[in-house]
This record gives C-alpha cells, structure tokens and sequence, in this order.
C-alpha cells in the first residue's frame, strides 16, 4: 500500500483495494466483451444490437475508471493489464465464434449477470469493512450493470 493520509485503517484499506481489483479485472473483462459483441453481431437486428453494445461497452469504461481511481486513491496500485485481468476475471468466458444476434444477446446476458452479481457482493464487503464510498461506487456500478442486462434481455423476448 502508498501511503496515504486517507482515514481509513490500512487493513481495511488493503481488502477494499484487493476487492477493487478483483471487481476491476470484471469490469474490464465486460468492457471487451460487449466490444466483441459489438464487432461481430450480424443478422437481421445488426444495427441496434451493435448500437447497444457499444454504448454497454462505454458505460463500462466508467466503471472501469471508477474502480482503479478509487484503488489508487486508497493507496493501492490499480493492476489493469490484459494478463491481470485474465487471470483475475470471475466472468464467464466469451464465445467467439459467435456471429448471430441471439447469440451475443445470451452471451452478453450472462456476462451482465454474473458483473452484476459481483457488483451487489461488493456493496455488501464494502459496508461490512466501513467504506461507504466505496459501496456507493459498487451501487452505482450495480444499477448500471441491471440497466444493460434489462436493455440486453429485452432483445431476446418474444
């Protein structure tokens, strides 16, 4: 940990930052996967599937930025590399050999879920250790994260 003059005691510093990275490594796993979405969806819904998962792929880039800037302010490094984040990310693996827009819908439907998921366990970490500021960054990633698995799930109902 870096030192820093924020109040929070370091051992609670040191598990919400791990907990920060291990949700970072998510969110950024989620960020490429709506971006592979976005560039092989075909099929007759192509324009507002690849509309969709790029602004789900630009919100996700917020969260991205939430998440390693509230790391680095508790005194941790931020570890977003491509190699971290494989090995780190507990979301489901992308297929991608899929081209069809049912496909990526179901695909991106199970990434959204299990970030959303992650999002709400963090909340509840969060206010256990004492960091409400952090809990709120979850909860806003949380009710994003609900947001476009709503939008996403609505594309496969009849």
């Amino acid at each position: 940990m870096h030192p820093t003059h924020n109040d929070l005691p370091e051992g609670v510093r040191a598990k919400v930052c791990a907990l920060l990275n291990e949700r970072l490594a998510d969110a950024i796993d989620l960020q490429t996967q709506a971006k592979q979405a976005h560039w092989n969806v075909k099929g007759p819904t192509f324009f507002a599937l690849h509309q969709l998962f790029d602004q789900i792929h630009g919100d996700v880039a917020e969260y991205v930025d939430l998440l390693a800037e509230r790391a680095v302010q508790l005194g941790a490094t931020a570890e977003g590399t491509a190699r971290a984040v494989a090995r780190r990310s507990a979301l489901p693996d992308y297929p991608l050999q899929i081209t069809s827009g049912p496909d990526h819908v179901a695909a991106l439907t199970e990434a959204l879920a299990a970030f959303g998921k992650l999002a709400r366990k963090a909340i509840a970490a969060a206010d256990e250790w004492g960091d409400a500021d952090t809990a709120d960054i979850f909860t806003e990633i949380s009710r994003g994260a609900d947001k476009w698995l709503w939008m996403v799930e609505a594309h496969a109902q009849k």
